[in-house]
């Protein structure tokens, strides 16, 4: 099937077996003018093989060494090459074929190949938060002198995107970045004492994977977004307000110097940011439900609760302190949801790691990617330790 200029357009994906990942493939099935050159994933290599099989994918990458080599014989019959590690996830980023990389692993460890494909060129479709968390600093100056647009998938930070288009960046008063408030929306922190993983994990409006969807349930994910909305638009974080929209129909606004707001509306549908930032500036049909202004009663607001929700507070306080804070931020709250999952500690636990590990950081202005990883790791060398003496006292 031919585009509008008809060629195929080229990319690669780093994440495709999760939710953004295997979202952008329905985009891709959808549309048909999309190739794949390139995609990694983790473990599922079930999943990973099925995509291979449908796209046509020349070139894979598997975390572990050893899944990469059960895929290379179960795909033994195609011509594809399997790669595995993070030299695997560098040769995705990069590779030579496509034009764009679409982002959608989880954590830290998209940061090195997201400036390997910048290096490489390539335009960055942007669905991985911690990266412009924690090295926003490198990547936007790197995006700059390389001459390749950084496209956010993220839900809101694409509707601040759109709602951009036309405006004056330089006429921007501020961002106004929408939460839906996630599950225990208006309870109080006493109220969350006894929360399971099970309640935590069901979000009233998106569906996601589980680590962000514990994320939105503490409003931490709404506080990495808020950095990440200082990198991407050049502002700073106290020029971001968080609006509390239970609803999820207004994805984010921006309001200009002269008191305009300009907002974007649409169904909680992720393959709406997908497609657009696959295909920026080109707008083009996607199907599924449309906003019924009909049936829409009303689009409600409140202020969020920064006492009961006060990891949306450490995060102002890293976005604004900046340098290595921010990646103390992300790497402790990493690190307690994994841990919260296992069932390993309680829910209000989450916020209290962040802040034990932040008040005793001591800040890096400038981190390197070295020093951004390394912080990292000491982050959850702390962690594991104090988890070790816990295990001990059980």
């Amino acid at each position: 099937m031919e585009s509008d200029v008809g060629r195929m357009k080229k990319i690669a994906i780093l994440g495709s077996t999760g939710s953004i990942g295997t979202q952008t493939l329905e985009v891709v099935r959808e549309n048909g003018d999309i190739e794949v050159t390139a995609a990694a994933a983790g473990n599922n290599i079930t999943l990973l093989e099925e995509q291979i099989r449908e796209f046509h994918i020349p070139l894979a990458a598997v975390w572990s060494e050893e899944k990469a080599a059960e895929l290379k014989s179960r795909v033994k019959d195609l011509d594809v090459r399997i790669v595995s590690g993070m030299d695997g996830l560098l040769e995705v980023a990069a590779a030579p074929e496509s034009e764009s990389l679409v982002t959608a692993i989880v954590g830290m460890i998209g940061i090195r190949p997201t400036i390997e494909a910048i290096k490489a060129g390539k335009d960055i479709a942007l669905a991985n938060k911690e990266t412009l968390v924690t090295a926003g600093h490198l990547i936007m100056p790197l995006a700059k002198e390389c001459g390749v647009s950084i496209l956010p998938v993220d839900s809101e930070h694409s509707a601040i995107f759109q709602s951009l288009q036309g405006g004056q960046r330089g006429a921007l008063h501020k961002i106004l970045l929408t939460a839906s408030g996630g599950p225990f929306r208006g309870k109080k922190r006493e109220e969350l004492t006894k929360i399971r993983v099970e309640d935590a994990l069901k979000h009233p409006n998106w569906e996601m994977g589980r680590k962000i969807t514990i994320d939105s349930s503490t409003m931490i994910n709404k506080g990495l977004e808020v950095i990440e909305a200082k990198w991407l638009f050049d502002v700073s974080v106290d020029q971001v307000q968080v609006v509390v929209q239970p609803q999820s129909i207004i994805h984010s606004m921006v309001e200009y110097e002269d008191g305009a707001v300009i907002a974007q509306l649409g169904t909680p549908d992720m393959k709406l940011p997908i497609q657009y930032a696959l295909y920026y500036p080109e707008r083009r049909y996607l199907p599924g439900d449309r906003l019924d202004f009909e049936t829409l009663t009303q689009i409600t607001f409140e202020k969020p609760d920064m006492d009961t929700f006060y990891g949306l507070k450490l995060a102002y306080e890293a976005g604004r302190t900046g340098g290595s804070l921010p990646t103390v931020l992300n790497a402790a709250n990493e690190k307690a949801v994994a841990l919260f999952l296992d069932r390993k500690i309680g829910y209000l636990q989450i916020p209290e790691l962040i802040e034990e590990c932040m008040r005793r950081h001591r800040v890096i202005e400038n981190p390197t990617v070295e020093q951004i990883l390394e912080t990292e790791a000491e982050v959850y060398a702390y962690i594991d330790g104090k988890e070790q003496i816990r295990g001990d006292h059980n």
